[in-house]
C-alpha cells in the first residue's frame, strides 16, 4: 500500500467516524505485505494524526453538545412556567452528556439543617431518593463548605470527608460507587449540589466538571427565576385579595348605608313597624316578622315563609331573653332572632327567616334595623301610653259624671273617634292570672278598632264600646281579650246606653261580673239578661214581659203554630211538683202521653231545661205569666 493509499483510508476513516480498532488495519496490512521500516514509520505517522484529527473531531461533537444542551437549558429557563420540569430537564441533560448511571440535584434547607433530594434520574433506590443529609456530611458537604466542585472514584472508600450511616447505606443501595458534585450557587450562597454519579469507578475529566457546573449555574437560575415569579404570584394574589376585600367592603359599608339611610328616613317620616318590617325584608330578603315584648306578632311581611313555620310563643320568649343578654342575634328554628331593647327594657324583636345565613354585613344591617325598630316601638309605646292616659281619662269622667260641661266631653270623645250619641255598652273584666298592664293594652287595642274607650278605673279594666246588644259585646270582648292573653278572661257587660249614661251601665256592668264570679262562672261573658230570673232581679230595668218571652216565647210559638198544649203540660208539671203520675191525672191522659210531651219540651227549650237552675227560672216565668195575663 502506497502512502497516498493510506491517508486516503484513513480519511475514509475520519469519514465514517471509524472506530479507533479500524485505524491499526493498514498497519497490520502493510506488515504482512512486509513494507520497509520507512514505510512503516510513515504509515504510523500517518495514524497517529488521523487519531489526533479523530480525538478533535469527537471534542468538538462533544462541546456542540454540550453548547446545544445549555442552549436548550437557558431556552427552557427563558419560557419557565414549570420549575419542576426544568429541574428534571437539566438533571436529565447531566447524566445524558456525562453519560453517568444517574444524575441527582439536592438543596439544603438551612432552618431545618439538613439537604434533601429535589431531583433524581437513573435512580432505582426509594430510600436514596428519599434521603435527607445532614449540612457538612458526605461529599455534597464538602462541596457546599468549599463552594468548589469535587469528585471521588471510589465514594465509600474517599476519607476526604464526613461519613454518615444514612449516607453511605443510601449510597450502597443505589450501587453508586464514583461520584461528581458541583454546587448551586446563588447571590454568592450555596444553595444546593448537582450530582453526577457512576456505578463504577471514573475519573471525571476538567471538561466534564465544567460541563456540571454550568449546568449548576442554570439550576441555580432556574430555582431563583422560580422563587422571583412565585413571590410575583403571591404577590399578585394578595393584591388582588386585598383589592377584592377593600372592593367587597366598600360594597358592604354602602350596602349597610344604604340600609340604614333608609330605617332612618323611616324613622324621621314617623313610619311604623310595617314599615320597618317590610325595609328589613327588601335589605336582608326572606320573611320578617316584628313581635312585641309578649312574642306576638306586630307586623309580618315578606314572600318567603319559613318552611318550618315560627316558634312558639314560650320557645320565642326564650329565644328573644338569650338574644337581649347576649346582645347579638340568636337562631330559633328556621328563624334568626334579634332583639330589640331600649335601657335594659325589652321592647320587642325581629325575626327574620328564608333568607339564608346572615354575613357580617347581613349582621350590621340587622342592628341597624334593630336599632330603628326600638325607636319606632318606643314612639309607639309612648304615643299608646300618652292615647291610652287620654281615654282612660275620658272613660274615667265619663263613669264619674265629672266631664261638668256636655258638648266639651263630646269633642273630646269626637277627637278620639268616639260619637257619644250613639248607643254604649260598658264592659268591666277580671282576669287574675295576667298583669293588668296587659290587659289594659289589649283592652285598648280593641276599643279603639272599634271606635270606643278602654282604661282602669276603681282597679279594674272597663270598656265603653258602641253596641245595642250587651250579651253579644260582652262574649266579644271575652273571645279577643282570650286570644290576645292566652287566658280566659270573666266579662260583665251593662248597657246599652248613652254614652253620657255611662255610670248607670258600668254599675250594671261590675253587678253582673260580680253575680257571674259569685255563680262560680269565672272565664264565662254576659250581661244581665243572660242571668235569667236573677238578672230580673238585678237588672236596672224589671222587665218582666222580656223575660217571660225569652223563656217561654218558643214553647208559646209552638203551640200557636201545632195547636198542641206542651205549655199547658209544663205548667202543670210544676204545678204538681214534677210528678208524672200526678200531672197524667190532673190532664186526664196517661204517664207515657205526659213523658212524650216533655220530651218535646226539651227539643223546643233545649237540653237541660229543666235541670234545678232552669227549672226555677221556668216556674218563675209561668207565674210571672199568669200574673200579667190576670
Amino acid at each position: 500500500m502506497t502512502l497516498e493509499d493510506s491517508d486516503r483510508t484513513f480519511l475514509e476513516f475520519l469519514a465514517r467516524n471509524a472506530p479507533s480498532a479500524e485505524f491499526e488495519e493498514p498497519l497490520i496490512a502493510a506488515r504482512a505485505s512486509g513494507a520497509s521500516a520507512e514505510a512503516l514509520a510513515e504509515l504510523e505517522q500517518s495514524k497517529l494524526l488521523a487519531l489526533r484529527v479523530r480525538a478533535a473531531l469527537d471534542r468538538s461533537r462533544r462541546r456542540e453538545a454540550e453548547l446545544s444542551a445549555l442552549y436548550e437549558t437557558v431556552g427552557d429557563l427563558v419560557a419557565l412556567r414549570d420549575v419542576d420540569a426544568v429541574l428534571e430537564a437539566i438533571v436529565r441533560r447531566a447524566r445524558k452528556l456525562l453519560d453517568t448511571d444517574t444524575a441527582y440535584l439536592a438543596l439544603y434547607d438551612p432552618v431545618r439543617g439538613h439537604a434533601y433530594m429535589r431531583e433524581t434520574n437513573g435512580s432505582v433506590s426509594a430510600k436514596f431518593q428519599q434521603l435527607l443529609m445532614p449540612l457538612g456530611a458526605g461529599l455534597g458537604g464538602l462541596v457546599v463548605q468549599t463552594a468548589s466542585p469535587y469528585f471521588s472514584s471510589s465514594y465509600l472508600g474517599d476519607a476526604r470527608f464526613q461519613h454518615t450511616r444514612a449516607i453511605d447505606e443510601a449510597v450502597t443501595e443505589e450501587g453508586l460507587v464514583a461520584i461528581l458534585g458541583v454546587p448551586l450557587r446563588l447571590r454568592g450562597n450555596v444553595i444546593g449540589v448537582l450530582y453526577a454519579a457512576d456505578r463504577s469507578e471514573r475519573r471525571f475529566a476538567r471538561d466534564e466538571v465544567n460541563l456540571l457546573s454550568s449546568l449548576a449555574a442554570h439550576a441555580a437560575v432556574a430555582l431563583d427565576n422560580a422563587r422571583l415569579l412565585q413571590e410575583t404570584r403571591t404577590a399578585l394574589e394578595e393584591l388582588n385579595t386585598a383589592n377584592r376585600k377593600v372592593e367587597a367592603r366598600s360594597a358592604s359599608v354602602e350596602r349597610a348605608a344604604a340600609a340604614y339611610e333608609r330605617f332612618t328616613d323611616l324613622a324621621v317620616r314617623g313610619g311604623g313597624v310595617d314599615d320597618i318590617a317590610r325595609a328589613v325584608a327588601d335589605v336582608l330578603g326572606g320573611s320578617v316578622v316584628v313581635v312585641g315584648p309578649d312574642a306576638r306578632p306586630l307586623s309580618r311581611t315578606g314572600a318567603t315563609p319559613p318552611a318550618e313555620g315560627f316558634p312558639d310563643e314560650p320557645t320565642l320568649a326564650d329565644a328573644m331573653a338569650r338574644s337581649h343578654s347576649e346582645g347579638h342575634n340568636v337562631t330559633c328554628g328556621p328563624c334568626t332572632v334579634a332583639a330589640v331593647a331600649a335601657d335594659q327594657q325589652l321592647l320587642g324583636a325581629l325575626l327574620i327567616s328564608g333568607a339564608g345565613e346572615l354575613d357580617a354585613t347581613d349582621g350590621v344591617i340587622l342592628e341597624r334595623g334593630v336599632l330603628v325598630t326600638a325607636l319606632l316601638l318606643l314612639f309607639r309605646s309612648s304615643l299608646a301610653q300618652a292615647e291610652e292616659r287620654v281615654r282612660g281619662e275620658l272613660l274615667t269622667d265619663l263613669l264619674t259624671q265629672r266631664h261638668g260641661d256636655y258638648f266639651a266631653v263630646q269633642e273630646r270623645a269626637r277627637r278620639l273617634g268616639t260619637d257619644l250619641d250613639e248607643p254604649h255598652v260598658v264592659a268591666v273584666t277580671a282576669c287574675d292570672a295576667v298583669p293588668a298592664e296587659r290587659i289594659a293594652s289589649a283592652a285598648g287595642a280593641w276599643a279603639k278598632a272599634r271606635r270606643g274607650l278602654a282604661g282602669r278605673h276603681e282597679g279594674r279594666i272597663v270598656l265603653l264600646v258602641p253596641g245595642e246588644d250587651a250579651s253579644a259585646v260582652a262574649r266579644d270582648v271575652a273571645s279577643e281579650l282570650r286570644t290576645a292573653l292566652a287566658r280566659p278572661v270573666t266579662v260583665g257587660a251593662g248597657g246599652a246606653l248613652s254614652g253620657t249614661d255611662a255610670p248607670e251601665a258600668y254599675t250594671e256592668a261590675l253587678r253582673c261580673l260580680g253575680t257571674l264570679q259569685a255563680l262560680g262562672r269565672g272565664g264565662s261573658a254576659a250581661a244581665m239578661t243572660d242571668l235569667g230570673f236573677l238578672g230580673l232581679v238585678l237588672g236596672r230595668h224589671a222587665d218582666a214581659h222580656g223575660f217571660v218571652n225569652r223563656l217561654l216565647g218558643p214553647l208559646i210559638t209552638y203551640d200557636e203554630r201545632r195547636g198542641t198544649s206542651l205549655l199547658h203540660t209544663v205548667d202543670s208539671y210544676f204545678e204538681h211538683g214534677q210528678s208524672l203520675t200526678r200531672t197524667s191525672a190532673d190532664l186526664h191522659v196517661h204517664v207515657n202521653t205526659v213523658t212524650q210531651r216533655l220530651e218535646r219540651v226539651g227539643q223546643v227549650l233545649g237540653e237541660g231545661w229543666n235541670t234545678p237552675q232552669r227549672a226555677l227560672e221556668t216556674h218563675l216565668a209561668l207565674q210571672l205569666r199568669r200574673v200579667l195575663a190576670g
